[in-house]
């Protein structure tokens, strides 16, 4: 069943037989820890050669490694034996999954498994979509991501897109319905709980397809953001940014090498599973993304910045952490300035930039490091939490920066009038918290 005037499907989705141990099947999205490989070394020996999603996932971490084509084909041959043994089989009702978690910051955050239209996505700047991205979509990063999803048999989504909907019509009333429970456990890592239930009646169904309908109004859209004139924007997304684009990009193969394109549309791969949240959530947070750089010389790169920003530009060293933090809140309360903590080597202190051009911390940074890093060498990473740049960033020949979480209630607004911000801005909580793995759908 498709709406779609809104862009969702309702699909069949896949779940683990009653056998599979499910604390050891759900694992964190792939794309967290792409620095600390203890952490999946651990999450191998917890699953323990058990069926897991562990054995159908490409972990960041190691895309660089030598055996990414063998480790690819491990991946879609157990893909398809989990089908064939029954590992993975259908809900009674194709649906949707109401999600409950806990995380280790949130007693309850809620979400709805749908699947959307990736005919009504654009990852693109300047995109009018009714499905935008947040976040600059970095078309280098995709083709390895199109090499683990082209010949897969199934998707297992931590996508994470994102609904406007302050009161709380569309995931919210669900749960007075009592729908019926599909599991109920916690998950490995000390990551929290998750339970689940099926939200697979024609009336349940309806019922979210109408106030996404509500929702997607353009009368409502306009008077909500002051946009008269602009097009809707329904879903904006959260988490899984490049996940989304890899299937979008495919599914525009398809129809591109398609005799007939018509006869394609009805194709599982126009459509992705996603976990629905409504940013109003009380158990949703922002948290920011901050940047470790490795194989440099920190001094030599802050000579650079200087050099970069000119006069408007100040470096201020501390004597230890606490007074970096207390010291740049300080001044990061001063109009038309931009404070960036940041620690190396030799111990912390602060970037100040006056009257920088971009309005967010980050956006004034990047634009200084993606030209340096190409130009001198050296590595980015992407890392949630203050502890893992406190570990990493003093290490010798690396460098951390700390950057300020952006306000989840202005997310929508500054989309749709700004467009997608600078790539990796934000999170939607910590690592720990991020999506994990357990529902699936075939794609093939």
């Amino acid at each position: 069943m498709n709406f779609e005037k809104i862009g969702l499907q309702v699909p069949e989705i896949l779940l683990p037989n009653k056998s599979v141990d499910l604390h050891k099947w759900s694992v964190v999205a792939c794309d967290q820890y792409t620095s600390q490989p203890d952490y999946w070394s651990e999450v191998k020996t917890t699953t323990d050669d058990q069926p897991s999603t562990l054995n159908v996932i490409f972990p960041e971490v190691f895309l660089e490694d030598s055996d990414g084509d063998e480790r690819i084909k491990s991946i879609n041959t157990t893909m398809q034996q989990y089908l064939d043994d029954g590992i993975l089989a259908p809900m009674k009702t194709n649906g949707f999954v109401l999600i409950d978690r806990k995380t280790s910051q949130a007693p309850s955050r809620k979400g709805l498994v749908v699947a959307i239209d990736l005919e009504q996505y654009d990852f693109n700047k300047g995109s009018q979509t009714l499905i935008r991205a947040t976040e600059g979509t970095i078309v280098d990063r995709l083709p390895p991501r199109i090499k683990v999803r082209q010949d897969a048999a199934i998707e297992l989504p931590h996508i994470m897109v994102l609904i406007d909907d302050p009161e709380r019509t569309v995931i919210e009333p669900l749960f007075k319905q009592e729908p019926e429970e599909l599991y109920n456990f916690e998950l490995m890592m000390d990551s929290g709980h998750l339970k689940g239930y099926a939200i697979d009646t024609p009336e349940l169904i309806k019922q979210v397809a109408d106030a996404l309908e509500h929702l997607a109004s353009s009368e409502v859209f306009a008077k909500k953001y002051d946009a008269e004139g602009k097009d809707v924007l329904l879903y904006a997304m959260g988490d899984g940014n490049h996940s989304l684009a890899t299937a979008k990009a495919i599914w525009e193969k398809i129809k591109e090498d398609a005799d007939d394109v018509q006869s394609e549309m009805n194709n599982p791969a126009r459509y992705a599973l996603v976990e629905l949240v409504n940013i109003h959530d009380e158990g949703l947070q922002f948290e920011p993304i901050h940047r470790v750089i490795f194989n440099v010389n920190p001094e030599q790169l802050l000579k650079d910045m200087h050099s970069h920003f000119s006069g408007n530009f100040n470096i201020c060293r501390c004597e230890s952490e606490e007074e970096m933090k207390k010291r740049a809140s300080e001044v990061a309360n001063i109009d038309s300035v931009h404070v960036i903590p940041f620690n190396d080597a030799t111990g912390y202190g602060y970037i100040q930039i006056e009257n920088p051009v971009f309005t967010l911390e980050l956006a004034t940074i990047e634009s200084f490091l993606n030209d340096y890093l190409e130009a001198n060498g050296g590595k980015v990473d992407f890392i949630h939490g203050d502890d893992v740049v406190n570990e990493l960033g003093v290490k010798e020949g690396n460098m951390g920066f700390f950057f300020p979480p952006i306000s989840k209630h202005s997310l929508f607004k500054t989309i749709i009038f700004d467009g997608a911000l600078p790539r990796k801005t934000f999170s939607m909580g910590e690592a720990d918290e991020k999506r994990f793995y357990l529902e699936a759908r075939k794609i093939k």
